[in-house]
């Protein structure tokens, strides 16, 4: 039977290859089983739930892009995208952790680290322990390069002075990248990166921050009281930890921008249910010309929104220059997750703004797509940048 004689049937993703459609549905029957029953719970309890963890390691989401060799399931940039997608459809707080691990932990120690800390902490990384990334301080959020932990060199290594703010995995992460300065002289060019352990000297977890949305994931302040860090735990070259981080959250946004259109595909189609299900003026919701236009609006906002976040994750798989399309997908992903939220949130009416459907907390969920892993106004500024010396 071909397309034409059945025109409601859908032809095969072409966006997608095979194994990438069987890992997606995987992930999405993992989050409706696993993840949807538990979401009231760890959003109660602000954590993630332990089974949960334990399912991200077992099921290899945890190194998704790291070769077999280093414990990895030997994927693709596009394969963590698919991933923190179809979580976020379910729980965008459950997914963030998965991001975290992939893009800003497992990924940069993987591209600048040395075969030593490879065999250290990758297989751990992709086994049993969860991962952090520290750069932002509480008076360098943009401005991340303004930071002021401080690195001081001893006789048998490092030692790191300061606070990290806003850092996600904060509570449960053993292993964090941890970016301070080295020589102040020289501004940024001094900021260097090291691997620091939870059980370093010196180190501790502060505050948990008590957030608006994504509860569940955990957001610390970490003190850093002259921590001992030895020389082998310096990644990259001395002076370079600016490119790394830059370079880190380039590919981070592209798992920003999945759980975005995850955040409002999974309040869409909670929308679209509700809608079957509910009638007024003795018709169902979804014969109202009004609200088919509101879903037609949102899914097709969503569709550009995923196929950017798409196009950017195969930018990085075929090793091409991503920040334009890294920073666009970020960007309108974040700002369809919000309206898309809304739009839904609206078609529920009262009971969208109730906590007894999943709908309120997609919508609180939404925001901080503007605000992490880079704002939406540098987003712009990172855009207008490329696009005013390099053209359209």
């Amino acid at each position: 039977m071909s397309l034409t004689d059945n025109p409601t049937a859908r032809p095969p993703l072409t966006h997608l290859s095979e194994d990438e459609v069987l890992f997606r549905d995987a992930v999405a029957a993992f989050a409706a089983d696993d993840v949807a029953p538990r979401v009231r719970a760890m959003e109660a309890a602000g954590r993630i739930d332990a089974e949960i963890i334990a399912k991200y390691f077992e099921m290899g989401l945890m190194g998704i892009e790291l070769p077999e060799s280093a414990g990895g399931a030997g994927g693709s940039a596009m394969m963590i995208a698919i991933a923190v997608e179809e979580i976020s459809k379910v729980d965008p707080a459950a997914a963030i952790m998965v991001d975290v691990q992939n893009t800003l932990v497992n990924y940069p120690i993987h591209r600048y680290g040395n075969a030593d800390q490879h065999a250290r902490y990758l297989t751990r990384l992709t086994t049993d322990t969860i991962g952090a990334y520290a750069l932002s301080e509480p008076d360098s959020g943009s401005d991340a390069f303004g930071l002021q932990c401080k690195a001081e060199k001893t006789t048998t290594g490092w030692k790191l002075t300061g606070r990290k703010l806003w850092i996600t995995n904060g509570a449960e992460a053993e292993i964090f990248v941890v970016f301070a300065n080295a020589d102040f002289a020289k501004g940024y060019r001094g900021i260097t990166a090291f691997i620091v352990e939870k059980t370093f000297a010196g180190f501790s977890v502060g505050k948990k921050e008590d957030k608006l949305g994504i509860r569940a994931s955990s957001t610390c302040e970490l003190i850093l009281d002259g921590v001992e860090v030895p020389d082998a735990n310096v990644l990259g070259p001395v002076g370079q930890g600016y490119k790394i981080a830059i370079d880190t959250l380039n590919g981070g946004r592209i798992g920003i921008g999945a759980q975005m259109i995850g955040v409002a595909g999974g309040a869409l189609r909670a929308a679209c249910d509700y809608l079957k299900q509910r009638t007024q003026f003795g018709k169902s919701l979804t014969e109202f010309q009004g609200i088919q236009f509101q879903v037609a609006q949102a899914a097709t906002e969503l569709e550009a929104a995923r196929l950017m976040v798409y196009n950017a994750a195969r930018l990085k798989d075929a090793g091409c220059d991503i920040v334009r399309e890294g920073a666009m997908a970020k960007l309108y992903s974040s700002q369809v997750a919000e309206r898309v939220t809304s739009v839904s949130l609206e078609l529920f009416g009262g009971y969208g703004y109730v906590k007894d459907y999943p709908v309120e907390k997609f919508y609180r969920d939404a925001k901080i797509g503007a605000i992490y892993e880079g704002t939406s106004n540098m987003q712009l500024q990172t855009i207008a940048k490329i696009v005013l010396t390099q053209g359209v």
